[in-house]
């Protein structure tokens, strides 16, 4: 198999996981220098043959991210493709000076991904539709140990901590506890019976659901104060990170430093200088 072959199917991963598998496994594990290398070429350069290297020498980690979310009811291959588009943004957002291995970077892009699939498609989270039935679905789910019913202060101790009446934890502990119906829904079955099914409340062992929200949670307060972190730089500041790391295409530094009469060194100082401001904010 031709190396333009094994990248187009590395990155399309179909039915047969297996030969998906042995395929990414072709591909070397990188060193830290080799990694380096890369990422400089193409965060330097531009050079989108390092970009590719770059992300078919990780396929595999995103394959091992995919398996621990096993129990959704999702096809393994959506979610390995879901966490290839994450490997990208995080490849195409990695800025090879800051000292750490891509591998670290990328995994929060790859779960971001994966995360927003799940919560798309996700059955149970159709049958729960507001943010706080999943939260109550989530916790009511991984806090109950045994097969009995809570008791009345267990319930109201439930309520009180989720911030529900009790009346919602008791529904939310009526559908956990819908264990008499066929695995699946009949083929007869109209909508609403269909809805009931047990395949309908699949669970994963891990990681915990509640994590799910908690991230989405923590993207759209990372969102907020990035976008106000913004706008406290400086024009041109802001302008570089803009087109350096917002922009669908990336300008190179010597294309900015052209247009303002500077070195790409400056450029350069100007984004690290930048960077920090908003690590700062967004640590805050």
């Amino acid at each position: 198999m031709t190396t333009d072959v094994m990248a187009l199917n590395a990155l399309a991963p179909g039915r047969d996981l297996d030969a998906y598998v042995q395929t990414i496994g072709a591909f070397p594990v990188l060193t830290p220098e080799q990694e380096k290398a890369l990422a400089e070429r193409f965060y330097y350069d531009n050079d989108l043959e390092a970009a590719r290297e770059l992300i078919l020498c990780h396929l595999r980690f995103v394959v091992h991210l995919a398996r621990s979310y096993r129990g959704y009811g999702l096809a393994e291959a959506d979610l390995i493709q879901e966490g290839n588009v994450g490997l990208m943004k995080a490849v195409k957002r990695f800025n090879p000076e800051v000292g750490v291995r891509l591998v670290s970077f990328a995994v929060h892009w790859i779960k971001a991904e994966m995360h927003e699939y799940i919560l798309r498609n996700w059955r149970i989270v159709k049958v729960a539709t507001t943010k706080a039935q999943r939260k109550l679905f989530f916790n009511l789910r991984s806090s109950k140990k045994r097969l009995a019913w809570l008791t009345r202060e267990e319930t109201r101790a439930v309520a009180e901590e989720l911030g529900v009446s009790e009346q919602e934890v008791t529904r939310m502990e009526g559908r956990l506890a819908a264990t008499d119906l066929t695995y699946e829904s009949p083929a007869d079955a109209d909508d609403d019976e269909a809805s009931t099914a047990p395949v309908h409340y699949l669970a994963s062992s891990e990681p915990d659901p509640a994590e799910l929200i908690a991230e989405e949670d923590f993207q759209t307060d990372s969102a907020e104060k990035l976008r106000h972190a913004l706008i406290e730089l400086d024009d041109r500041s802001r302008d570089v990170i803009q087109r350096r790391w917002l922009a669908d295409a990336k300008t190179t530094l010597q294309d900015l430093a052209d247009e303002y009469g500077v070195s790409a060194e400056r450029i350069r100082q100007i984004e690290k200088n930048a960077m920090k401001k908003l690590k700062l904010a967004l640590a805050g």
